[in-house]
């Protein structure tokens, strides 16, 4: 089984044309009944080597991760991340494998963050001991998890540079939003009730860089593509789980018929979006909302015992239906946009 990733290497090496690989894409495209640029294409895994690997990998991480606890943690982070590193070198840059790539990342990515934060809260113990009014006055105790997540950020933007694994830039992105939300939170406290607000406001940056990573692919070609993905399924939490708290949906004490039905008109709305922009994200990140919400509303009409199988059964018809004729319902959305806009967005 070849993947997109594997067509964009054989043009690199010259082993096939782009025309070549295109004509391919599209023949693959017509054979199943879609536009190419109308897929979200995903690797995950290239064969079931990925996960013997994954498994060795997150073995072997483990291993050092627990043996480095004993002595130090900050050392057993810093290990994981280098051993991280070293095994990318292999495992990424050679092998090409996508399922091990992702996950040495992730190693690679908490491992810095670890690392960094436990190295810098060292020096500020020392300096709290020594200094103790310095640290008082200047509220020092809160910017070691700054520092790290800053230092966080130039680690993984040094791994996208060797590597270009795509999910990279959104690590990179969430290091860089944790250190300016920290460094907010920290230099003014105040500000922590307003915190899904901010996160708001950072879920829609994140939402209009993966915008600017698509229109730079619309016919989802290259790994820019990719990049996009993860960062549209990161956007996607970030925008829908602060809209709710926001609107008073995420109470204890249960959301009320109407609430339900603002809950279901706000997925329809996503619903339309995702249509739009062709990336099928918003509607996983709200779906337990909307699932809550339904079932909220067949409790009231009297269908207590069985409120969540019948909301989980028509839900799943319904995305199932949307998923068998996506690009159908593209059409008409596609169409009520002004032109544009929708030369910026993947064709029907």
């Amino acid at each position: 089984m070849y993947s997109d990733g594997d067509l964009d290497a054989a043009v690199s090496a010259g082993a096939i044309t782009a025309d070549a690989a295109h004509s391919f894409r599209m023949h693959v495209a017509r054979s199943r009944q879609s536009e190419a640029a109308d897929e979200e294409h995903f690797r995950l895994l290239t064969g079931f080597n990925d996960i013997f690997v994954s498994i060795a990998v997150g073995l072997i991480l483990f291993a050092v991760t627990w043996i480095g606890r004993a002595t130090s943690p900050t050392l057993a982070a810093g290990a994981v991340a280098v051993i991280s590193w070293g095994l990318a070198e292999f495992f990424t840059r050679r092998q090409r494998m996508a399922l091990p790539s992702i996950l040495l990342l992730l190693a690679y990515t908490f491992g810095s963050w670890l690392c960094a934060f436990g190295f810098l809260s060292g020096l500020m113990d020392h300096g709290a001991a020594a200094l103790p009014w310095a640290t008082q006055l200047l509220s020092l105790s809160q910017w070691p998890a700054v520092a790290a997540a800053a230092i966080t950020t130039v680690m993984v933007y040094a791994h996208w540079r060797r590597f270009r694994v795509p999910i990279t830039v959104a690590a990179g992105m969430a290091a860089m939003l944790m250190t300016v939300l920290l460094a907010i939170f920290t230099v003014a406290p105040a500000l922590r009730r307003d915190e899904m607000v901010l996160l708001l406001i950072a879920g829609l940056f994140v939402f209009y860089v993966a915008m600017r990573w698509d229109a730079s692919d619309i016919a989802r070609r290259t790994r820019r593509s990719d990049v996009a993905f993860w960062l549209h399924l990161m956007a996607a939490p970030m925008l829908v789980h602060p809209a709710f708290a926001l609107l008073g949906l995420l109470g204890g004490g249960g959301i009320g018929s109407g609430r339900a039905v603002a809950v279901i008109i706000i997925y329809l709305v996503l619903g339309l979006l995702a249509l739009a922009i062709d990336r099928r994200a918003l509607l996983v990140s709200a779906l337990v909302y909307v699932l809550t919400a339904t079932s909220t509303l067949f409790k009231a009409a009297g269908s207590a015992g069985l409120s969540f199988a019948l909301t989980a059964l028509i839900i799943g018809t319904l995305l199932l239906v949307l998923s068998a004729f996506w690009h159908s319902a593209r059409r008409p959305v596609m169409a009520a946009l002004p032109g544009n806009l929708r030369a910026r967005l993947p064709s029907v």
